[in-house]
């Protein structure tokens, strides 16, 4: 009997999903990156196919664990938010393979005083060689912008950044000498984390009194005579809603 020779078999590959390092070096080059990711990720809140992330580590070959790079923040078209039973589980890196070949179309850089002029070139390498489209970096320090769009070429310079619609986003680009200010489609510009966050409490105490004045013109609207049905259309609450009410 002849036995066969049974190849070696190959170590699994492992795909880090950290290199030790911070998001961010310091508290503005945080700030771009939280204001950037979010306000994308809100552009495109109610399509299930679009998803962002920021600093997360991008394996573009399979079997390939030191080509590697982590976006500020990356935007990928026609992949869905989240994987796995009820979209609930989250991606701990972004390896291309498994994400049917899609490549980040859209990629940005904010830039902090460690960041060499060979790291950056090393970078625009690495996006140009493996697709993406288009690639921003902005330099708060000194207020400088720079893209790249892809051509039939690679990734080419954008010689008029001011006013520039990104293809992808549709978002525009507005270089002020007070800092860089970004606009969705519709004109409204990007807000802060603590802009936000303002607004939402606004908001909720909206929306609070609203909801107290709508209970509170209940008892007038019974001495009014009116029936519960007429209350109910008036208010634009339920029947259960209106009764429970009456009788608190």
């Amino acid at each position: 009997m002849v036995s066969q020779i049974q190849p070696p078999t190959q170590p699994e590959v492992i795909y880090p999903d950290s290199d030790g390092q911070p998001v961010a070096n310091n508290t503005i080059q945080f700030g771009w990156i939280v204001e950037i990711k979010q306000n994308i990720e809100w552009l495109f809140a109610d399509d299930p196919n679009v998803f962002v992330a920021g600093d997360l580590f991008w394996y573009p070959v399979e079997g390939r664990n030191k080509t590697v790079n982590a976006p500020d923040v990356m935007v990928v078209l026609g992949r869905p938010k989240g994987v796995g039973v009820a979209r609930r589980r989250h991606r701990l890196c972004y390896q291309q393979w498994k994400e049917e070949g899609v490549a980040p179309q859209v990629v940005f850089e904010i830039l902090s005083p460690s960041n060499t002029q060979t790291e950056m070139d090393k970078k625009l390498l690495f996006y140009d060689r493996y697709g993406v489209e288009e690639y921003y970096i902005y330099d708060p320090d000194r207020n400088n912008l720079r893209g790249w769009l892809r051509s039939e070429d690679g990734l080419d310079v954008i010689p008029q950044m001011e006013d520039w619609v990104s293809p992808r986003l549709k978002i525009r680009f507005a270089p002020l000498a007070e800092g860089l200010q970004l606009y969705r489609l519709d004109g409204e510009r990007f807000l802060t984390y603590t802009e936000i966050s303002r607004n939402a409490e606004q908001e909720r105490q909206r929306a609070e009194l609203a909801e107290q004045a709508r209970r509170d013109a209940i008892p007038r609207l019974l001495q009014m005579d009116l029936s519960i049905e007429q209350i109910v259309q008036a208010l634009g609450l339920s029947v259960e809603e209106v009764q429970s009410l009456t009788q608190e």
